[in-house]
């Protein structure tokens, strides 16, 4: 069995009451919300992955004010008929940021299409990936073993 690992890092960003997030096409068609960030490039640092990323997909420049916590999510992915099994797991660092330049724009020929700030309290109407309630949970509880709570981590 192929055996995959995937390390990202996300950044929440709130300003003002509003949480920044990117739209990224959803499987099967239609949209859902996402954090910034995004897959680690090899030999790079997560703290200039959630940089890059950030930038890529919203056009702000940002600083990482902390280091939230991480989720971890494991998952067998069937084969297919020319394609084999695969033992996927995806380690996500979530990082606090500040914006510190740039302007709102959208990413052009990338994983997402626009980005924009939300009203917190509106955050959860919105169709969101996983990721979006365990950085938004890390982001309000901040536990000290930088873990989102087990609860949530059912994706």
């Amino acid at each position: 069995m192929q055996k995959n690992l995937r390390v990202a890092a996300y950044a929440i960003c709130v300003r003002d009451g509003q949480l920044l997030l990117a739209r990224s096409p959803a499987p099967g068609g239609g949209f859902e919300w996402v954090l910034p960030g995004g897959g680690m490039e090899h030999g790079e640092d997560p703290y200039d992955t959630v940089v890059r990323e950030v930038e890529e997909e919203t056009g702000y420049l940002v600083e990482p004010t902390g280091l939230l916590g991480m989720d971890s999510v494991h998952r067998l992915i069937p084969g297919r008929r020319l394609r084999p099994a695969v033992d996927h797991q995806g380690l996500g660092l979530v990082y606090e940021a500040r914006i510190t330049g740039g302007e709102l724009r959208y990413e052009t020929n990338g994983s997402t299409d626009m980005a924009a700030w939300h009203p917190l309290d509106t955050v959860p109407d919105l169709t969101l990936v996983p990721m979006v309630v365990k950085g938004l949970a890390l982001w309000r509880e901040r536990p000290a073993t930088g873990r989102v709570p087990r609860k949530m981590n059912t994706e």
